[in-house]
């Protein structure tokens, strides 16, 4: 785990990147973040005070969320029993904006809903906001599944919505801060990220007939896909103010690592040493977060910061 001071550092280092030029390739500095005692550490989200969402493993692979503030972490679980497990429901939170709202997803326990039937299946994972303290389950409706991905400043919630399965029945979705939802229409799709006034919306699809999939961008209601050159695979997790697309893609090797799309085209984005690396979060200053695993198979939480000069 690294320490308060440094990830302070790396994260007041990152805030004052706000001015990066996107004519140039970026360079980055990194830090892992690992929460204590945790088998497999994730970063999913950051909003623009540096403030991030993830969700950790512990060492008997309870599912837990935590929110991380100035280097200290706080566990966040939804309230609930599984027979068997803890007296918490697993939980992963996913994004956050600038008043703190957060969502994410939970699994709901058997027998909470008519088709959640089996502990940890598709049916049972339900989406939830984190308001001023309170949870909330948030689900498309007449669908039993959802995971909501991130939470614009004006309370707007991107995610996607299933049923028995995941990429067959799923769908992107919007829900706005008033509780009405869309669908983005596009089968087998995650709504993973938007502009702050929804003009511009990211994510990713499976095309099912050719088992490939691709990234993806809707503006002002345009449908437009996209892939990494040279990918197996591209998916598309977070879009910042600036219109900087963040997400991952497989090469032809079979490696995983990040990207940065912008309008000068893409940088990858490799953790230092990694054998596969995954881009999941950029906020207003353009600091990323996301996902690495080492040489032992470790799973690991990192931000990356631009670096001076950029």
């Amino acid at each position: 785990m690294m320490s308060r001071d440094l990830l302070r550092a790396v994260i007041v280092f990152g805030l004052l990147a706000l001015a990066v030029s996107s004519a140039q390739a970026q360079a980055y500095n990194y830090a892992s973040i690992d929460y204590a005692n945790a088998i497999r550490t994730r970063t999913w989200g950051i909003h623009p005070g540096g403030v991030i969402v993830g969700d950790y493993l512990d060492s008997s692979r309870g599912l837990h969320g935590f929110l991380l503030v100035g280097g200290r972490y706080t566990t966040v679980d939804v309230p609930g029993s599984l027979i068997g497990l803890t007296g918490v429901l697993p939980t992963s939170l996913r994004g956050i904006n600038p008043a703190g709202d957060i969502v994410g997803f939970y699994f709901a326990p058997p027998g909470s809903s008519v088709s959640c039937t089996v502990a940890g299946s598709p049916p049972c994972q339900k989406g939830l906001l984190l308001h001023r303290g309170t949870f909330s389950t948030v689900l498309f409706p007449g669908h039993e599944g959802s995971i909501p991905q991130r939470i614009t400043p004006t309370g707007n919630i991107y995610g996607c919505y299933h049923d028995l399965d995941y990429m067959g029945s799923m769908f992107g979705f919007t829900r706005t801060a008033s509780g009405e939802f869309t669908s983005t229409d596009v089968p087998a799709s995650m709504s993973n990220g938007a502009t702050p006034d929804g003009s511009t919306i990211v994510g990713l699809y499976s095309d099912l007939s050719m088992m490939h999939d691709h990234g993806y961008v809707i503006q002002n209601g345009n449908f437009q896909s996209f892939d990494v050159p040279d990918s197996a695979l591209t998916w598309a997790w977070d879009i910042n103010p600036g219109g900087s697309i963040v997400g991952e893609f497989k090469d032809l090797t079979g490696v995983f690592h990040g990207f940065l799309r912008t309008a000068d085209g893409y940088t990858s984005i490799d953790f230092p040493a990694a054998i596969g690396t995954h881009a999941f979060g950029i906020n207003p200053g353009g600091a990323i977060v996301g996902a690495y695993t080492d040489s032992n198979n470790v799973t690991h939480g990192f931000l990356a910061v631009p670096a001076a000069g950029n």
